[in-house]
Parts: structure tokens; sequence; C-alpha cells
């Protein structure tokens, strides 16, 4: 009686969103799904695209300005057995100039996540970013080990890995590439190329890779599996983002200006060690034909 009184006083923070999200559990786990997944962001970029690819997902409510207590109710209440986290802040310049709003949204809800996960006794998947490789004194491509940031952004991802490893070291932690799709609510490589009307410039000397978000969600299946640990985790390439771009200016024959711009440091990653499990990307150039081809810019 006192859990259900405890869940009831919960419920009235959000009625709607927390009715709706308890109803979908209800729903699967009469339906006999294996493993039920709990998607935090779910209405963003990464988030919805595995909610809609994936099965047994449902979504999280928004967890923005949840005290710990509260995070932990959702994770205990639900039944789930998994938690995909994909909310954050990620807009380098926002967390640059309001560290406390990127510390809490970055660093403070995964620890929250981590400590519901661990006494609720599920797995935890945390999106994590190849910028904790932003400054590091190598070349790359980068290994796990390599880490070195250079943003307020990229601390806060890397602390939040760490932290979340501390608490619960089954954990694994993402670190994702720059992602696209046809979607116009996020700036991303493949609509700033594809719908260019104006000069783009890319480096020559610049190596980093890129990500088709429709494979992220295809490799959730396998990332489920994963031990804990922090894992590059994209598609991978050994040209520069200059030679990558006019390969696909080609490819869909458009004709736009592409200028050589200043170097940049590179964000290439080895993958090795989550191929290594089975998690396997296109690569760079091939996953960029992919996505065209889905959506009718290439035959």
């Amino acid at each position: 009686m006192q859990k259900i009184d405890l869940f009831r006083e919960f419920c009235a923070l959000n009625v709607a969103k927390i009715c709706s999200l308890c109803y979908n559990f209800s729903v699967r786990k009469t339906m006999g799904d294996d493993v039920l997944i709990l998607v935090t962001g779910a209405s963003g970029f990464v988030g919805s695209r595995i909610l809609n690819m994936c099965p047994g997902t449902v979504a999280a409510p928004s967890l923005r300005g949840m005290t710990e207590d509260e995070v932990r109710r959702i994770v205990l209440e639900s039944g789930v057995d998994t938690v995909i986290h994909t909310a954050a802040i990620s807009d380098i310049g926002v967390c640059q100039a309001d560290p406390e709003a990127s510390y809490e949204a970055n660093v403070m809800l995964p620890i929250y996540l981590a400590r519901a996960s661990k006494a609720a006794g599920v797995k935890l998947i945390c999106f994590s970013s190849d910028q904790v490789y932003g400054a590091s004194p190598k070349v790359g491509p980068y290994s796990e080990g390599d880490e070195c940031p250079g943003n307020i952004y990229a601390e806060h991802k890397l602390e939040m890995e760490r932290r979340v490893l501390d608490i619960l070291p089954g954990s694994v932690m993402l670190r994702a590439e720059w992602m696209y799709d046809l979607y116009d609510k996020k700036p991303n490589y493949f609509m700033n190329v594809t719908f260019a009307v104006s000069p783009i410039s890319f480096s020559s000397s610049q190596y980093r890779g890129l990500t088709y978000v429709k494979e992220v969600a295809e490799n959730m299946e396998k990332v489920i599996l994963l031990p804990g640990g922090a894992y590059n985790f994209g598609s991978e390439t050994a040209s520069s983002m200059y030679e990558i771009t006019k390969g696909y200016l080609s490819d869909i024959g458009r004709s736009v200006e592409l200028l050589d711009s200043q170097p940049r440091h590179n964000l290439w990653m080895n993958c090795d060690k989550a191929r290594g499990y089975g998690v396997r990307f296109s690569s760079v150039e091939d996953a960029l034909r992919r996505c065209a081809r889905d959506y009718g810019y290439l035959v």
C-alpha cells in the first residue's frame, strides 16, 4: 500500500505524461516484450529515432528540472530493464555561456539516473561525445584512452562518464560523433550540405567521423549487451572532411562551391573496441549515400 501511495503522489507532479508512460509500460509488459527500454530525450534528434525504430521502447517524461528523488521514482516504478539516456544540452556555445546549466544537464542528471538505475538493477546507456578528444595532442584516430577535452561541454561529458561508471560500472558510455539525418530542427551535416545554396567550406586537414542516426538506432540491440565502459561509437573514414564533402556533392549531383577552410582539430575515432562486440557501422561515405537514397536524393 505504501508503494502505491508514493507512486500516486509522484504522478501528481505531471499527471498527463506520467500516466501515459505507465500505460505504455503496462501494455508492453502484457504483450510479453523481452526487454523494456526507457528512452530519455525521446522527442529529440537521437531519442526520437531510437523510440521509433527499436522494439520495446517507451518515452520518459522530460527530466529537465527534476530532483534526484523524482528521477529515482521514474526508474524504480517503471519496471524497465534498460535506460537509454539521450537527453543533454549538446550545443557547445550554450554550454560555454552557461556552465551551470550544462553541469546540471550533462553531469548531474546522468548521475541521478545512475543512482536510480543501480537501485533498480537496470542497465544504463548514456550518450557522450567525440568532443572528449577535442584538445588531444595526438593526431588520431583516437582510441578510448586518448581523452583531452577542449571546451566546457566536453569537460562535462568526460566527468559524466567517469562519475557514472564509478556509481554503476556496468554502464555503457557511447562517444557519439556528429550525427545526421533529414531533420530540420537541428543543424547537421546532411542538411547543411544537401541543401546548401552558397559556398560551403570544410578543411582538407581535418578528419572526423559522421554518423547516420538510423544506424545508431539499428545498433542499440548490440549496445545493450556491451560490457560496462566507454566506447567510440560511429562510422569511420580515412578521408578528410573536404574529401568526404567533395565526394558526397558529386554523388548527389550538386555543383555548390566547396572551399578548403583553415585546419581544424581532428575528431576521428578508432571504433575497434565496440566493433569487437558486433557494433558495426557503414563507412562515412557509404552511410551518406545510404541516407541520400533513403530520402530520394540519390538513385
